[in-house]
């Protein structure tokens, strides 16, 4: 089935995707090899990989919040449809739009509190108990992803809607 022409990405866009993609699948493969070398270590050597509980903390959160940029790019948010689908064609790229606004506004304010928290955690060194990591880079970093997802839940729709105004 071909995808509309309102709905495909730009260039940039596919781009961007694809690296958030592969950076997302490497922090998967690397929980995954963490956790089979943790497991082995620990029951066949009785010597566990030490913390590899707050690495694989550490990339399931980095994980996580990069696909929240990959999700808003394709503006594939986890929806309920049950009553829009019952609205005329014409709305839709609109109600996508409002929902975009909406969502961006929500985003917004959890990446402000992330970032005032990184914050917080940075002002007193906070840091893992076992690898001494600190946790206020993460903080930002998490803070930064939500940031773009913010922006993209608004700048995606916007665009598609102008796409579809356009034919």
């Amino acid at each position: 089935m071909q995808t509309p022409a309102a709905h495909r990405l730009s260039v940039p866009g596919i781009t961007l995707r694809g690296v958030l993609s592969v950076l997302g699948g490497l922090f998967l493969l690397a929980m995954m090899a963490l956790t089979v070398l943790d497991v082995l270590g620990r029951y066949l050597l009785n010597a566990p990989v030490a913390g590899a509980g707050e690495l694989t903390e550490i990339l399931l959160c980095a994980t996580i919040f990069l696909g929240l940029c990959a999700v808003a790019l394709r503006d594939e948010h986890v929806t309920v449809d049950l009553i829009t689908d019952l609205l005329p064609d014409w709305v839709q790229p609109w109600r996508r739009v409002a929902c975009g606004v909406f969502g961006s506004v929500i985003l917004g304010l959890v990446t402000w509190r992330l970032a005032v928290y990184a914050g917080q955690i940075g002002s007193y060194g906070g840091q893992t108990s076992t690898l001494k990591l600190p946790i206020a880079p993460l903080g930002y970093f998490c803070a930064l992803c939500t940031g773009v997802g913010a922006v993209l839940s608004t700048v995606v729709p916007v665009h598609r809607l102008i796409r579809y105004l356009k034919g």
